[in-house]
C-alpha cells in the first residue's frame, strides 16, 4: 500500500493531468514536487474531465462524485448531469479470491453453503462484487462480496478528503461560504456505512417492514445465516428494469400505472415513513411478471428526522399560501449556513419565483422545473441544505424523470399532492400540541433568561430622566427570540406586554424588577397557552350541518 505522501502526490498528479491545476493549488497540493505531467487535451468540458479524474482516483472519489450528483443545492445542472453518469464498474475480482473470501466469512465453501454458485459476476463495482446463487431450498439469491483491501484504501482516501476539505475551506473563496468540512464528514460516515453489508441488510429489512402491507412493492428478503459485514446474501429480483425497451413498448395506460405505482412507493418513503431509498435510478427498479415493482440496492438511504419533517411541513404550508416571506424564513431555517444571506434580496427572488406558479395547483406544476429553479436560488444565496434534504430534492428530480420516460404526460405533482397535504396538516394536528407546547416552553424559558439584562437597561434609561428611551436594537433581539416560539401572535402579545410594562415602570423602582420580569414571562407563557387552545379549536373536526 502507498504511503500517505505518495497517495497525496498521486491525487495531485491525476487532477493536474485532467486540467485541474488551479484546484491542486487551492487544496494545498502544489507543494508536492510533481514531475512534468502532460495535460489532457480535447474538447471535453470541465464536468466531463472531472468525471474522468474521479474514476481514475478510485472508489472513495467515485462515491464522492455520486454523492455530489445528489446535491443540486451545491452544483449547477451541467455538473450534476456529468456526475450522475459516473461508472462504478471495475475489473472483476478473480473467482478463486471470491470463493476464498466466502469461505473465510461463512466458515464453509460456496459449494457447501449454496446449492449452486456462479463464478461469473452479475456486476463488479469498486466496493463489492455480486454473484448469482441458489439456496438449498431452491431460493434464487444474490451474494454480494466486498472487495479485498477496499476498506483500508477507502479509509486512507477519506482521511485525505477530509484534510483537503479543510484546506479548501481556508484557501478557496468559492467554497468559503459552504461548510465543506461538514460535507466531507457526512460523506465519510455514509461511505463507511456502505462498506458494512450488515447495515445494508438492516436497511432492506426496514424497507420490507414499511411495505409489509403493500403487495405491489417487493423488497427482497435478507438471509442472515449467510450474511456478514463482508458478505450479503439477499433474495434475487427477477424482472425487467423499469426503463427497459419492452416496458416502454407497453400501452400508455400500463406505463402510467407503473409510473404511479413506483411514485406512490417513493412518496410513502418520504412523507409517511421518513426513510427513503436515496438512489432510485432505473437500474434499481424492476417490473416483475406479476406486475410488482421490485427494489434493490439499499446501501445509500436517507432519513428525515422529526425536525426536518416539521420544517418540510412548514415549507409546504408556506408554498400553499404563496407567502414569499414565510418561504424565505423556512429556507433559511433549513439551511446549515446562513451567515451570508441577504434576507431582503432572498424574499424578492422567492417572490419572483412564486409569481411563475401563482394560481396553479400542485398537480399542474412540473416539479422538476420548480425544484431546479428553487435550488438555483439557494445556490445564488449560498444556502446549503442538510444532506438529507438535498438527497430528497435529487430523489424528486429522478422520480419525475423516471415517470416522464414511462409516460410523457405523467404528472408527479398529482401523485404527491395527497402525501404533501397530509404532511403539511400534521402541523395542525391537536395530538402534536403537547410536544409543540413543550418546545415553546423551553424557548420561553430561554427567552426569560435575557429579560433581566434588557429590563436593567430600561431602568438605567429611566434613571437618566423621566423620558423613556428604548432603542429598537434593544427590542429586536427579544422579538427575534419570540419568533422562534412558533407564531407571530406570541411575539405580538409579548410586545404588547412589554409596552405596557414600560409604561408602568415609569413609576416603579429597582426593587420591583423581579416582579415585572416574572409578570412578563408569565404573559409570554399565557400567550403560548392561548395559541395552543387556538390551534386545538381550529383543528377540531367540523360539525356537519343537518340536511334540509
Amino acid at each position: 500500500m502507498t504511503s500517505h505522501f505518495e497517495r497525496y502526490a498521486e491525487v495531485a498528479e491525476i487532477l493536474v493531468r485532467h486540467g485541474f491545476e488551479s484546484l491542486v493549488n487551492v487544496l494545498g497540493l502544489e507543494r508536492l514536487q510533481l514531475r512534468s505531467i502532460p495535460r489532457a487535451s480535447g474538447p471535453l468540458s470541465n464536468p466531463d474531465r472531472l468525471v474522468l479524474a474521479l474514476e481514475e482516483l478510485g472508489p472513495a472519489f467515485i462515491k464522492l462524485g455520486q454523492v455530489l450528483s445528489t446535491r443540486p443545492d451545491l452544483l449547477p445542472p451541467n455538473y450534476l448531469a456529468a456526475l450522475s453518469r459516473l461508472q462504478d464498474g471495475t475489473l472483476p475480482v478473480p473467482s478463486n479470491i471470491i470463493r476464498s473470501l466466502i469461505t473465510q466469512e461463512l466458515g464453509a465453501s460456496p459449494e457447501e453453503v449454496f446449492a449452486d454458485f456462479s463464478d461469473a459476476p452479475l456486476a463488479s463495482a469498486s466496493i463489492g462484487q455480486a454473484h448469482a446463487a441458489t439456496l438449498h431450498n431452491g431460493t434464487a439469491v444474490v451474494v454480494k462480496v466486498r472487495r479485498p483491501g477496499v476498506v483500508s484504501q477507502v479509509q486512507e482516501d477519506l482521511e485525505i478528503l477530509q484534510n483537503l476539505a479543510h484546506q479548501a475551506s481556508r484557501n478557496w473563496s468559492a467554497v468559503a461560504d459552504y461548510n465543506v468540512e461538514s460535507i466531507a464528514a457526512a460523506f465519510a460516515a455514509t461511505l463507511r456505512a456502505e462498506l458494512d453489508y450488515l447495515k445494508e441488510g438492516q436497511n432492506a429489512e426496514r424497507f420490507a417492514n414499511n411495505f409489509a402491507g403493500d403487495a405491489s412493492i417487493h423488497i427482497p428478503k435478507v438471509f442472515w445465516e449467510t450474511t456478514t459485514s463482508r458478505v450479503l446474501t439477499i433474495e434475487r429480483i427477477h424482472g425487467l428494469k423499469i426503463d427497459d425497451a419492452k416496458i416502454r413498448a407497453m400501452p400508455v395506460a400500463a406505463r402510467d400505472q407503473l409510473a404511479e405505482q413506483a411514485t406512490r412507493a417513493i412518496a410513502q418513503m418520504i412523507f409517511d415513513d421518513g426513510f427513503f431509498h436515496a438512489d432510485p435510478h432505473p437500474g434499481n427498479l424492476f417490473v416483475e411478471s406479476t406486475g410488482c415493482i421490485g427494489l434493490i440496492d439499499f446501501g445509500m438511504v436517507g432519513e428525515l428526522s422529526e425536525r426536518l419533517r416539521d420544517q418540510l411541513g412548514k415549507l409546504l404550508l408556506a408554498f400553499s399560501r404563496n407567502d414569499a416571506d414565510r418561504i424565505s424564513r423556512c429556507l433559511i431555517q433549513l439551511s446549515i449556513n446562513t451567515n451570508t444571506t441577504n434576507r431582503e434580496r432572498l424574499v424578492q427572488d422567492i417572490g419572483h419565483f412564486m409569481r411563475q406558479y401563482q394560481g396553479k395547483l400542485l398537480g399542474e406544476v412540473q416539479l422538476s422545473s420548480l425544484v431546479t429553479e428553487l435550488l438555483a436560488i439557494l445556490r445564488t444565496h449560498r444556502l446549503q441544505l442538510p444532506s438529507e434534504m438535498a438527497m430528497l430534492a435529487k430523489m424528486i428530480l429522478m422520480t419525475e424523470g423516471m415517470g416522464v420516460r414511462l409516460n410523457p404526460e405523467f404528472n408527479l405533482g398529482e401523485v404527491l399532492k395527497p402525501y404533501a397535504g397530509r404532511l403539511a396538516l400534521e402541523r395542525l394536528n391537536p395530538r402534536r400540541l403537547p410536544g409543540m407546547l413543550k418546545q415553546w416552553g423551553l424557548d420561553a424559558a430561554d427567552l426569560g433568561a435575557d429579560l433581566p439584562e434588557l429590563l436593567e437597561r430600561v431602568l438605567r434609561n429611566l434613571d437618566d430622566g423621566p423620558e423613556v428611551r428604548l432603542r429598537s436594537d434593544d427590542l429586536l433581539p427579544l422579538l427575534a427570540r419570540a419568533e422562534r416560539i412558533g407564531n407571530r401572535l406570541v411575539a405580538g402579545m409579548i410586545l404588547a406586554a412589554f409596552i405596557r410594562g414600560i409604561g408602568d415602570l415609569t413609576t416603579a423602582d429597582r426593587d420591583r424588577l423581579n416582579s415585572w420580569q416574572n409578570w412578563l414571562l408569565a404573559g409570554g407563557l399565557g400567550a403560548m397557552g392561548a395559541m395552543g387552545g387556538y390551534l386545538a379549536w381550529t383543528s377540531r373536526p367540523k360539525a356537519r350541518r343537518p340536511g334540509p
